[in-house]
């Protein structure tokens, strides 16, 4: 009876908690710009010093530095690509304050080095491109070493401040104020304090990117319609809908209780992957769409290979806590093998591709394992505790004739 009254609770429990934060969840989504609308710019780039040209990773290097300008003014999930050698396209979903962004974005971060008094010492440009490296000193602390093009003009700066800070700034921002320590006459300098490993690689980029001689001009800027309407987007919701409670029915339908179960385990499922959603303050993109339809398949597949074998297990005669175990245990190997494969191409997608393809291959990622954990370990524990109860110890319960069992 305990048992009963545990399953029960635990089911309630995580329905009602579903069924009363799902709807703040749905709305609380960004949408991508293939969802909501945004606009696109397309940026020039030029060298800033006469005579020198846009290389192919002053490009790349430019656009990731955009890429974070936008994240930093709030922008979710900005698509930034680089088109042949000197043209940089930005597209920037649901954005209210258009002007301001613009503004924003208009130029890249400005990198530069200021005395006390506020003067610009030096800038970005001043320094060797990517020269800038994390390393540790003899108390295996992070510091940042670097390198200037003119080691002239850096000794007069540093005996200038000689005993004063350098602070470094990336625009207004004020991102770091080591004290300069002693004439540096051989281009060469070391940036130390109590960095962490990830403070210090974040500055040493941070410079690198501001070493880049590269100015961009806009060439043009446009509104950009949702490719999926606002009615399109309705319909999409609504045939999800439909198509997942026709699912439900059939895992009822075949599997009896433990289709019972599997409805409860794929809710939570879906409502888990809404909560990560909203936790990572994700972007919600038609890629992402498929993904999330693609889950729910999977973790039905889940689920169907389980209880199928389940099945088996007791047309052969065996008893039903057997049959569970059995079960269990020779779908998991099948299940894992899938699930492990398709984790690894979300995590080669996330890793080598950007904007649309890296939101396909996250939602993709954790749909897997949200899917392993609800439709195969809480699905389990669901049945298990049924079983044990006594009480639902007939066979057509599971979806199994009296006929069907053979004598072991």
């Amino acid at each position: 009876m305990k048992r009963i009254v545990a399953f029960f609770l635990v089911v309630v429990i995580t329905l009602v908690a579903a069924g009363f934060t799902t709807p703040h969840l749905v709305s609380k989504i960004k949408l991508g710009l293939d969802l909501k609308g945004g606009f696109e710019i397309l940026y020039v780039a030029e060298p800033i010093e006469a005579g020198k040209a846009v290389t192919s990773d002053a490009l790349k290097e430019t656009a990731r530095s955009l890429e974070k300008r936008a994240d930093s003014l709030g922008v979710a999930e900005p698509e930034v690509t680089t088109e042949g050698t000197d043209r940089i396209r930005v597209r920037l979903p649901d954005v209210q304050n258009e002007e301001e962004v613009r503004k924003s974005m208009k130029e890249p971060a400005e990198l530069t080095f200021r005395g006390p008094d506020g003067t610009k010492e030096m800038v970005g440009s001043d320094f060797v491109e990517g020269a800038a490296k994390v390393g540790f000193d003899q108390s295996n602390r992070a510091q940042i070493n670097i390198k200037v093009k003119d080691a002239d003009k850096f000794k007069k700066v540093t005996e200038k401040l000689l005993g004063k800070p350098l602070a470094i700034y990336l625009d207004e921002r004020q991102l770091s104020a080591p004290t300069v320590q002693s004439v540096l006459s051989d281009g060469a300098a070391t940036i130390s304090g109590n960095y962490t490993y990830e403070e210090a690689k974040e500055l040493a980029d941070t410079i690198n990117l501001g070493a880049l001689p590269l100015k961009l001009t806009e060439k043009y800027s446009q509104v950009v319609g949702a490719s999926l309407g606002q009615l399109s987007l309705q319909q999409t919701v609504k045939a999800g809908l439909i198509g997942s409670i026709l699912i439900l029915l059939f895992m009822v339908i075949f599997y009896r209780l433990p289709g019972l179960v599997a409805a409860v385990t794929l809710i939570t499922y879906v409502w888990l992957l809404l909560a990560v959603f909203d936790w990572m303050n994700a972007t919600l993109t038609l890629p992402g769409i498929a993904a999330f339809v693609l889950g729910i398949g999977m973790a039905v597949d889940a689920n169907i290979i389980t209880y199928e074998r389940i099945k088996e297990e007791i047309r052969s005669g065996k008893s039903l806590l057997s049959s569970l175990k059995s079960g269990s245990k020779h779908s998991f190997r099948t299940i894992m093998d899938a699930n492990i494969t398709n984790l690894i191409s979300g995590v080669v997608l996330f890793y080598v591709g950007n904007g649309a393809i890296r939101g396909f291959a996250l939602t993709t990622i954790m749909s897997i394992i949200l899917s392993v954990l609800t439709n195969v370990f809480f699905s389990r524990l669901l049945i298990h505790m049924l079983i044990k109860s006594g009480k639902f110890n007939k066979p057509s319960l599971y979806g199994v004739k009296e006929a069907e069992i053979r004598g072991l």
